[in-house]
């Protein structure tokens, strides 16, 4: 399966197989099926659409790895008028927002001020809105410089989200860190090829930690994001809320959009909180080839309805 998700990988670069993707029906509902456009208006009919099922959301603009300071500023820019059509929309309650670092200057020259003066700014404009920032967790090199600025982010914005990966040997020491009073932790599985000796390479091992960290942040003051779709992890979710007292609210479940939307909604129903990391913009094709490469029913298909036009 990895080299057909590389060879996709690679083909993202191409406008001609773009348009071919976004064009065939079958593919053009995929596109849709995992993300919702590429404009802000598109991505805020989602959210409404979710809020009126129970589902919270958190909104990512695609794009990441900026090495252009001009475009770095634009994605600031970005940020800021999805945050005030948030407002106009009314959505601040159910909607916050996703931002990875290398997207806002971190790989710059002098990236970590870059990034954290950027940050900033999203910051105070989502904390006009009345919502808030996650800052998502990118490959192990941008760790320590990610958790840095989420702390210097919290001294003035002490609602600002972090993001930890359970397949890192680091992260249950890091959850132990992090499981203060108010602190709002996403623990997701990790999604990039990192070398054996910093993240765990078993999946069973991934797991164990996964596991291990839930109940550091249960055991703590911190306010636990559950970001799996694993079907055991979730169960193993729900009794450690139990076990540890924690009532629904004070915790709660993340999923992709797209991903198990019938179980979002059981968990919505349910009580549980549930909140969709919802991604929009122009750069959705790596995205979307990744999604494809976890789930292989639908690269099958995704394949299948490409050599059929050849």
């Amino acid at each position: 399966m990895r080299p057909v998700r590389d060879s996709l990988l690679l083909l993202s670069r191409s406008g001609t197989v773009k348009k071919l993707v976004t064009t065939l029906p079958i593919t053009s509902a995929m596109v849709h099926g995992y993300v919702p456009g590429e404009t802000v208006r598109e991505a805020l009919a989602a959210v409404e659409e979710l809020a009126a099922r129970g589902i919270h959301t958190t909104i990512d603009r695609l794009g990441e790895d900026t090495l252009d300071e001009a475009q770095a500023t634009a994605t600031v820019t970005a940020y800021r008028i999805l945050l005030d059509k948030i407002a106009d929309h009314r959505l601040a309650r159910h909607a916050e927002v996703s931002l990875k670092l290398t997207a806002i200057g971190l790989l710059l020259p002098d990236g970590e001020r870059i990034a954290l003066a950027n940050a900033r700014k999203i910051c105070r404009t989502a904390a006009g809105a009345g919502t808030t920032v996650t800052i998502d967790m990118e490959d192990h090199t941008v760790t320590d410089a990610t958790l840095g600025i989420v702390l210097a982010l919290r001294e003035e914005f002490p609602s600002t989200g972090a993001v930890l990966q359970a397949y890192l040997h680091r992260t249950e020491a890091d959850c132990r860190t992090l499981a203060y009073a108010g602190s709002r932790v996403r623990l997701c599985k990790g999604a990039y090829d990192e070398p054996s000796d910093v993240a765990f390479t078993d999946p069973r091992d991934v797991d164990r930690s996964y596991v291990r960290c839930l109940k550091v942040l249960f055991a703590g003051e911190a306010y636990p994001m559950i970001a799996t779709h694993d079907p055991r992890l979730i169960e193993i979710a729900a009794s450690l809320s139990s076990r540890y007292g924690k009532a629904p609210g004070t915790y709660e479940f993340q999923m992709l959009y797209g991903i198990r939307p019938l179980e979002q909604q059981r968990l919505a129903a349910s009580g549980e909180k549930v909140r969709v990391y919802l991604p929009y913009g122009e750069q959705w094709y790596g995205y979307l080839m990744r999604r494809l490469a976890e789930r292989p029913q639908n690269l099958s298909l995704f394949l299948t309805s490409l050599i059929s036009r050849k």
